[in-house]
């Protein structure tokens, strides 16, 4: 019999409707504005609290995009699983995979780039950023293990296809060249790289 687990003291619970202020404020002020146009005051006020409070849960504006964006890539990766786990071929699934992904970080160009490059050159040590990168590390999981199944490759032949495919993606995303491309372009450009690479 499972034990339920203790409920939150009153401390942690001001804490978790802070940060869920928080996560609302910057939620919609980046939404509407964009990262770069939103200041940690319009956030701090928007979510009730002071600055320095603000500064606690969150060290930068950028720690605060990913606070507000990692939801959204673990649901992505989430739809990806399901969605690559009905197709058939290696080149459908892993496709089929990182396709709600591409969509999440098109939903606002700037931000997604933004998201990128913090997660590619943030402090690894926050936690926000630590949460991005295990988003990233569970994303070359299920590749490698699409990877795997489909095509026979060795586990760690896998691993290794999954994190080129990884790094194929996030350039792609990231790329200037593909800034005004919509979800289906870049899809599409990550196929074809994709498609290049895959043993035949």
């Amino acid at each position: 019999m499972s034990v339920a687990p203790p409920p939150l003291g009153r401390r942690e619970r001001n804490k978790q409707a802070k940060l869920e202020r928080i996560t609302a404020a910057a939620s919609a002020l980046f939404a509407e504005h964009g990262v770069d146009d939103v200041t940690t005051q319009q956030i701090a006020d928007a979510a009730d609290i002071g600055t320095g409070t603000l500064f606690l849960y969150a060290k930068t504006k950028g720690e605060l995009l990913l606070l507000v964006q990692n939801a959204h890539y673990a649901t992505a990766l989430e739809r990806g699983c399901a969605a690559a786990a009905e197709e058939s071929t290696a080149l459908d699934a892993v496709v089929a995979l990182v396709a709600p992904i591409v969509a999440c970080n098109r939903v606002h160009v700037d931000n997604g780039r933004t998201y990128l490059r913090e997660m590619a050159f943030g402090n690894p040590t926050e936690p926000h950023h630590a949460e991005a990168l295990a988003i990233v590390a569970r994303t070359e999981e299920a590749a490698a293990g699409v990877l795997a199944q489909r095509t026979g490759l060795a586990r760690t032949e896998a691993v290794t296809l999954a994190h080129v495919i990884s790094a194929i993606l996030f350039l792609t995303m990231a790329s200037s060249e593909y800034v005004d491309s919509d979800v289906e372009g870049i899809v599409a450009a990550v196929r074809a790289q994709i498609a290049a690479i895959l043993p035949c």
